[in-house]
């Protein structure tokens, strides 16, 4: 059995990797990334490394493989860049695509959830065996903020079920490597719903709640480009409306045990 993950030198693949050598053999094991050289220590313990660019489709080499944990990208023509993969997998004969998805994908009102449901519906009409890894927002997007001195958000008083992203990979791994996941959507969450002001008492602070429009002109005054601040702002905005508070078992049951408190993930932000 050879299983691929693509962007596994990214944050999320390089942990699913990982996740996945404590399962399978790294013989078993191909990863596709845009920069080779970034994955020389998996070259170096036997994982088969593989240039593949999504905006590059004649560079994705599937071949030979038989399950497929398809990262999203974070690339403006997203959509695209997936289905080129879909498409290089039905070409491979791929048997089985975990994707990386988000919330409740089909129906969140969330601007983030359009591309994936997208995605989604792409897999879907691919005719491969495909399983949904709707991810929650980790937690690691919001705990550096301890460590900066300052939390400051457009959600107001809005609670978040987030997951860490370890827990989140590990869950794709278990999910790549297991059996009877086809067919399925797992909605995975953190064990519990939080709030921002709970967040910044962790470190003594407090939270500063503004605006949608204050956040937007703060985050591109940080550097953030414009698209991007509108991206996280609506995301803030949505955990206003409590769009992401609902905590699912699907993370826990995945795993075999309770997913990662926030709090674990605050202090590993803190030091």
């Amino acid at each position: 059995m050879k299983y691929l993950v693509t962007g596994a030198t990214g944050h999320f693949g390089a942990l699913a990797v990982r996740h996945l050598l404590t399962r399978v053999p790294a013989a078993d094991v191909v990863v596709s990334v845009r920069d080779p050289r970034k994955a020389a220590d998996l070259a170096a313990q036997g994982v088969e490394v593989r240039r593949g660019d999504f905006t590059d489709p004649a560079s994705l080499d599937f071949s030979g493989v038989d399950k497929l944990l398809l990262v999203s990208s974070d690339g403006p023509n997203r959509v695209a860049d997936h289905r080129a993969a879909i498409d290089a997998a039905v070409r491979a004969g791929v048997r089985h695509i975990a994707y990386t998805s988000v919330t409740d994908a089909d129906s969140s009102p969330v601007n983030l959830a359009a591309d994936h449901k997208a995605t989604e519906e792409a897999l879907r009409a691919s005719g491969v065996a495909h399983t949904f890894l709707r991810n929650g927002m980790y937690h690691e997007n919001y705990t550096p903020s301890l460590a900066q001195g300052a939390v400051v958000t457009a959600a107001g008083t809005g609670r978040i079920a987030s997951a860490s992203r370890s827990d989140l990979a590990e869950a794709a791994a278990v999910v790549l490597t297991g059996e009877g996941h086809e067919g399925k959507a797992y909605e995975l969450t953190g064990p519990r719903a939080w709030g921002f002001d709970e967040l910044a008492a962790l470190a003594g602070l407090r939270h500063t709640a503004v605006t949608a429009a204050e956040r937007k002109a703060g985050l591109v005054g940080f550097g953030l480009p414009e698209p991007l601040a509108d991206l996280l702002t609506d995301i803030e905005v949505n955990i206003g409306a409590g769009v992401f508070e609902r905590v699912r078992p699907d993370l826990a049951e995945l795993l075999g045990r309770a997913a990662t408190p926030v709090e674990d993930a605050a202090k590993a932000a803190l030091g």
